[in-house]
């Protein structure tokens, strides 16, 4: 890469003339952490452990911590103070290993776990600074290369030491790098907490609204009890053999139970495989109309999407094609609601599943055709408000990965 004015080539890449490289063993120490037998746990002194580490980038105080037994000596070597990083030495998956939570008051009395390890500098990194840069991208792949592999996958204080952090020259700009950074955590931490709100709200509303114990204005009159079976068309699917290349790759979407979980939302518009009209003739599959309610009956249990287009599916399902009695979207949010009651009514030896006549049998209460349309009007409201904040929060959190492959390695400066 051309190196433009003011910059200069360096082992971690293009940085301002005036950034220095470190190794992390010439700024700080390492120290791994204390192992014991298990009747040393239950009692004693606070104990940091892996799984208080684990997706969290600080720890502010002792609450909530596991106990261990230890001597003065050891609570003296293995103490935590501010501004320690705390290091997980050993993970089940390469994305685990060489995470950091930031100590942020000293802890007396506390100790830490022998799978994390202990970094003290002396004063070379800001303390908020430490939150992120341990967290840039080329930072965290540099660990990940220098791990090793066994049953787990390990780092080590030697590996450590050798791994390079660009730096600013001075306090001052780490200041200003963590406080843009911790803006960006603000708002992601603010669109989370009004995701959650809202989520909760949808909740409260599905449990009112589906179930009567609210009316909206203006509808009254007694709801009906009715079985899945007199209101809808229960259909199920089919495979065309795998072994016949002419039955696949046409253009007949063909649904699985992975295709319903892995798409959000409500709806399903495209399917991963699709079947050839001579498939979809020569199998037990049928042609359902757009509108139908995709519900897994097998494996995923439960699990529903509303097709919106013409589609097929696998024997995973139990698809309902709803009559003029039932609005679909309403019937979608019944279906999500009875997910434990359909789970409860599985049966199989070699795996789980609900027969067509189970699901024929399901009761649901139904208020008049009108009022399950106007139900179905707000709860998608709310989602399209879920979906937005959702989107709104992938969006800031690709903004704060930006700023953080920038701002830290100091292809942009911060005036």
């Amino acid at each position: 890469m051309e190196v433009r004015k003011g910059y200069k080539q360096t082992e971690v890449g293009i940085i301002p003339k005036d950034w220095n490289v470190y190794f992390l063993g010439e700024i700080g120490k390492f120290k791994n952490g204390i192992n014991k037998g298990s009747e040393a746990f239950g009692q004693g002194t606070p104990f940091v452990n892996l799984m208080d580490v684990f997706g969290v980038n600080s720890i502010a105080s002792t609450e909530n911590l596991g106990l261990i037994t230890c001597t003065n000596f050891e609570q003296s070597t293995y103490n935590l103070k501010r501004g320690d990083v705390i290091f997980i030495r050993s993970s089940v998956k390469p994305s685990g290993v060489g995470l950091t939570a930031v100590v942020e008051n000293d802890l007396p009395a506390t100790v830490y776990s022998g799978f994390l390890i202990r970094f003290r500098d002396g004063g070379t990194l800001d303390i908020g600074y430490k939150r992120f840069c341990f967290y840039e991208e080329r930072f965290r792949n540099s660990i990940i290369g220098s791990s090793t592999v066994s049953a787990n996958t390990n780092i080590n204080q030697e590996s450590l030491k050798r791994l390079c952090i660009p730096l600013p020259p001075t306090l001052a700009e780490q200041e200003a790098i963590t406080e843009a950074l911790s803006d960006a955590d603000a708002l992601i931490e603010a669109v989370e907490q009004l995701l959650a709100k809202k989520r909760q709200v949808k909740q409260g509303a599905m449990s009112e609204l589906l179930t009567g114990k609210r009316r909206l204005s203006g509808f009254s009159g007694e709801w009906e009890t009715k079985k899945l079976g007199e209101i809808t068309e229960i259909v199920s699917g089919g495979t065309p053999s795998t072994r016949m290349a002419e039955y696949w790759n046409g253009n007949i979407n063909w649904c699985t139970p992975t295709d319903i979980t892995g798409t959000s939302g409500k709806y399903l518009d495209s399917t991963e495989k699709q079947i050839t009209e001579l498939g979809l003739k020569n199998s037990s599959a049928n042609l359902l109309p757009k509108g139908t309610l995709l519900l897994c009956t097998r494996a995923t249990i439960g699990e529903v999407k509303i097709a919106t287009d013409v589609i097929c599916t696998n024997q995973g399902f139990k698809s309902l094609i709803c009559s003029n009695q039932v609005n679909n979207e309403f019937l979608y949010y019944v279906l999500l609601t009875l997910k434990p009651k359909l789970i409860e009514k599985a049966i199989g030896s070699t795996f789980l599943e609900i027969t067509k006549k189970e699901t024929a049998l399901i009761e649901i209460r139904i208020p008049s055709i009108a009022e399950q349309t106007a139900i179905a009007e707000i709860l998608s409201d709310m989602d399209a408000e879920i979906t937005a904040l959702e989107e709104k929060l992938v969006k800031a959190r690709q903004v704060k990965a930006g700023m953080m492959s920038v701002l830290l390695t100091g292809r942009v400066r911060l005036v």
